[in-house]
């Protein structure tokens, strides 16, 4: 689960089209059978929509001027109907009692729906659609912010704050043949609804529940269901990509619905606003195909949400959510966003990130002067971006004047997450991120002394401000020497060797082609943390990627580090579906189980991870320092995993997926659509787009 610090299969794909009306179920999410919709806007661009099928969970996606709604249906034995919403971040679920046969879902057409109450636009979508049980029981109906919809489908948060606000909950309205929901926002704005009809179904109370059945056993019922909200739609982009993306239609469609000139989205439906770092890193990715506009735009969001002093903000607390926040923390019913400071890492992406737009793209370079000078609230955008490089240096400081690892960037006090691996079993339990302190505090370093060589800070510090930005800068080749080392684990082969044996057999898989490759040299990598003694958690793991894409390693060090990665699982990293992203083999006994296939950060496949691997092996090939012998292992490494990345070509924009073993093979298993995981993945993932400007090797193609 991406934790939140504020609350917290092959994928088969087709095009809308016409659906019998005699068998199917109307998905209306606007308000509750409301004679009073209207007809979608009128434009030259037809709506976009789309849909990914995950597993038992069916995703419909339509975006059109202020609609946009992300329509989920989940099939077997927990039934589920879920609507997200990007304005607001808000949404409207209906979860229903186990059942004793699976249920299934087939979804029909789908269109947009505009209506007004008491004066107020709401918006929202409808579909036609069936369902075949017996009887379908409901359980809850969670209507508001998305991250309570998200506690509720985590089983925690939720009865605690319906117990704290009862408001949030909606009283439902039902006949025979009908059943909604609908209720205002807590501070009064427009809110929520959703409703179902049935076409050949009757609603009943029994025990306290509300019971659909059939009017004929044995035959799907052709319901009609209706959902909206009211809160503020955001504005999509109309022009994102430019002639050099590739024709991936369904990561162009995923990134087109995640994008709006306000903020990028995480991802849907779980993460349907603002996310600092995923904002960040799929910037970077993305830059070489998106418009300077868009580009601008997702830096500007960043820049717009820094604290006072300086630090990137993770995610937002939006609508109803950041009401709930201030009535409880102040007692006032306020929709004023609240951000979440808790992460690290964001703070040191930043800087490197700006720098490849700002100055190392020619678009970017162009319009830096006046990008920076752009007014953002009372300042200047250049005067939010120095506030963040100030902040940099003075978290450099103490490592440079003595590297020891208790002057490392930590967590934060009392926090068990702090980049991007955010979950509570991410980094092994440890305190000192890798990729923080070895990776993104160098290239931030670099980059502020980037900064200061093309002359862009002048107007936006003061002499004493550059001199000390200066000096943080000069210390980043120190930092990554020292910093690295303190994370260094070396492992003797016959115990390395013995670790990969033992950790085979227990999750049942074949050590063969794993234990060839470890045979005859130790193995050495860098942890995936510190503990809070300083201690390397051997955990092997993906963030060697960072360095590839932002630092310059020596030859030596990138041909070890890269053929750590590169061998087989559970040596290394690589499956026939994917580079996972944790393995930890070589950790002790108990470690083995809290990164396991059903963990959020464990031995699990994140489609941006292996993006952030494909582009830094690209990058490093384009050196021009690197012996031949080095140069042949990461062609060799860049074809290998480009093969792993076409093999799961059909998750590509899912937010990652585990797998299953069987005679010999890894299979794609997707990650929560079976209820077997710690979470769920979204379908639509803003950072899993990233391919669009990745474009296989000459020679190789996914299609």
């Amino acid at each position: 689960m991406r934790l939140s610090t504020m609350g917290s299969s092959v994928l088969a794909r087709r095009k809308l089209g016409k659906w019998p009306v005699a068998a199917t179920l109307i998905l209306v999410l606007g308000l509750a059978l409301s004679p009073a919709w209207a007809a979608p806007e009128q434009g030259a661009k037809a709506p976009l929509q789309f849909r990914i099928t995950e597993g038992n969970i069916e995703n419909a996606f339509f975006q059109d001027g202020s609609i946009a709604a992300h329509l989920l249906l989940s099939s077997g034995e927990k039934p589920r109907v879920l609507v997200a919403f990007p304005a607001g971040n808000s949404g409207a679920g209906l979860w229903f009692e186990p059942t004793d046969k699976p249920a299934r879902w087939s979804l029909g057409q789908l269109t947009g729906q505009r209506r007004t109450v008491d004066g107020q636009a709401w918006n929202g979508i409808a579909a036609d659609a069936s369902v075949t049980a017996d009887r379908l029981v409901l359980k809850d109906a969670v209507l508001g912010s998305i991250r309570m919809l998200r506690d509720y489908q985590q089983g925690h948060g939720y009865a605690a704050q319906l117990a704290a606000t009862p408001k949030v909950a909606a009283t439902p309205q039902f006949g025979e043949r009908s059943v909604s929901w609908q209720r205002q926002r807590l501070d009064g704005a427009p809110g929520y609804a959703i409703a179902l009809r049935a076409d050949n179904g009757r609603f009943t109370r029994e025990d306290g529940h509300i019971v659909l059945r059939p009017d004929h056993a044995g035959e799907a019922m052709h319901l009609h269901i209706e959902a909206s909200t009211g809160e503020t739609p955001l504005t999509p982009f109309t022009n994102l990509l430019n002639d050099r993306a590739q024709p991936d239609e369904r990561s162009r469609e995923a990134l087109q619905f995640l994008s709006y000139r306000e903020k990028f989205l995480a991802g849907s439906w779980r993460f349907d606003t603002y996310f600092g770092r995923d904002t960040m890193m799929s910037l970077r990715l993305l830059m070489p195909v998106l418009q300077p506009a868009a580009i601008d735009a997702g830096i500007a969001s960043v820049l717009a949400r820094l604290s006072p002093d300086g630090q990137v903000a993770h995610e937002e607390g939006i609508g109803e959510f950041a009401v709930l926040q201030h009535l409880k923390e102040q007692g006032k019913a306020s929709a004023e966003p609240i951000y979440d400071y808790t992460m690290v890492d964001g703070n040191v992406m930043l800087p490197p990130v700006a720098v490849a737009w700002l100055l190392e793209d020619p678009r970017g370079r162009e319009g830096a002067r006046a990008f920076l000078a752009a007014k953002l609230g009372a300042g200047r955008q250049g005067d939010a971006l120095v506030r963040n490089l100030l902040f940099v240096a003075a978290s450099s400081e103490a490592f440079a004047r003595q590297p020891v690892y208790s002057n490392l960037v930590a967590l934060k006090p009392n926090a068990k997450v702090g980049q991007w691996r955010d979950s509570n079993e991410g980094i092994g339990r440890g305190r000192y991120p890798y990729d923080v302190n070895a990776v993104w505090m160098p290239a931030a370093l670099r980059a502020i002394g980037q900064f200061l060589d093309a002359g862009l800070l002048e107007n936006y510090t003061t002499p004493a401000q550059r001199e000390r930005l200066r000096a943080a800068a000069a210390s980043a080749n120190d930092w990554e020497q020292h910093a690295s080392a303190l994370f260094t684990v070396r492992i003797p082969n016959d115990r390395a060797s013995q670790q990969v044996r033992d950790y085979a057999k227990q999750i049942g898989v074949s050590d063969a082609s794993a234990l060839k490759a470890v045979d005859g040299g130790n193995v050495e990598f860098p942890a995936i943390a510190l503990d809070a003694q300083g201690k390397p958690i051997p955990v092997l793991n993906s963030d060697e990627g960072f360095q590839l894409l932002f630092g310059k390693p020596e030859a030596a060090v990138l041909d070890r580090n890269v053929s750590n990665l590169m061998r087989p699982f559970p040596a290394g990293l690589m499956t026939d579906v994917g580079m996972v992203v944790a393995n930890p083999a070589y950790a002790d006994h108990d470690v083995w189980p809290r990164f396991g296939n059903n963990a959020y950060h464990g031995t699990v496949v994140w489609a941006w991870q292996q993006a952030i691997m494909a582009a830094g092996l690209k990058r490093q090939l384009a050196r021009s320092d690197l012996p031949a012998r080095t140069r042949q292992h990461l062609e060799a490494a860049q074809a290998e995993l480009w093969h792993a990345i076409c093999a799961a070509n059909a998750v590509r924009t899912s937010e990652l997926w585990s797998w299953s073993y069987a005679n010999g093979h890894y299979r794609i298993e997707p990650f929560g659509a079976e209820g077997a995981h710690e979470d769920e993945s979204n379908a639509a993932q803003l950072w899993s787009t990233v391919f669009l400007a990745l474009p296989p090797p000459a020679g190789l193609s996914c299609h």
